[in-house]
């Protein structure tokens, strides 16, 4: 959850709602939103790995392959200057806002990795999503007085470090997902 990298993606889109309350509301329901949908793959993820007959390996490198090309465009944004495309017009409801940009596909694949690698420790799990989200949600709802601290460049330059330390994670989970994959492969010839 990068709630600094997205301040810039949600004070745009919420910008074009002119009910400064009606943003409140939609920003909290979109807070919301993302909370039950972290809170259903932590809990149902390690099922829909089974289901669909998913390694936790493929998960890792695919989920680390999402994670460093966003975090790619966080660094280097394309010349639009949105990481994210275009948003559909009027108000959003789940997309973009909750889902991908507060449970984006990276915080969601680690959330089935950590239930599926240790369900036993299903209530720490989720006391951290519970945090993150808590903490995210400060950030979103306090988003207009960090933008008047930082400005406008200081924000780029956070969505900037943001992206540098999501490239090391996204490597991090690559490589983890590689050395399972092939440490599986060595023990089953």
């Amino acid at each position: 959850m990068d709630p600094l990298g997205n301040i810039p993606m949600f004070l745009s889109i919420l910008n074009k709602i002119p009910d400064e309350n009606r943003r409140r509301k939609i920003l909290i329901r979109e807070l919301l939103l993302a909370l039950l949908v972290l809170l259903i793959f932590l809990f149902l993820g390690r099922h829909l790995l089974q289901w669909l007959n998913l390694q936790p390996q493929s998960l890792r490198i695919g989920g680390g392959i999402v994670l460093f090309l966003i975090a790619l465009k966080m660094i280097f944004p394309p010349p639009s200057g949105g990481i994210m495309g275009q948003f559909p017009e009027g108000e959003p409801l789940l997309v973009p806002l909750a889902v991908p940009l507060l449970a984006g596909p990276s915080t969601l694949a680690m959330l089935i990795l950590l239930s599926s690698n240790a369900p036993e420790k299903w209530m720490s799990w989720l006391l951290a999503v519970i945090l993150a989200w808590l903490l995210t949600s400060v950030v979103m709802i306090c988003s207009g007085s960090l933008l008047r601290l930082l400005g406008e460049k200081g924000l780029v330059a956070v969505e900037r470090l943001m992206g540098m330390v999501l490239v090391t994670l996204s490597v991090q989970m690559l490589l983890d997902g590689f050395s399972d994959y092939l440490r599986k492969l060595l023990e089953s010839s």
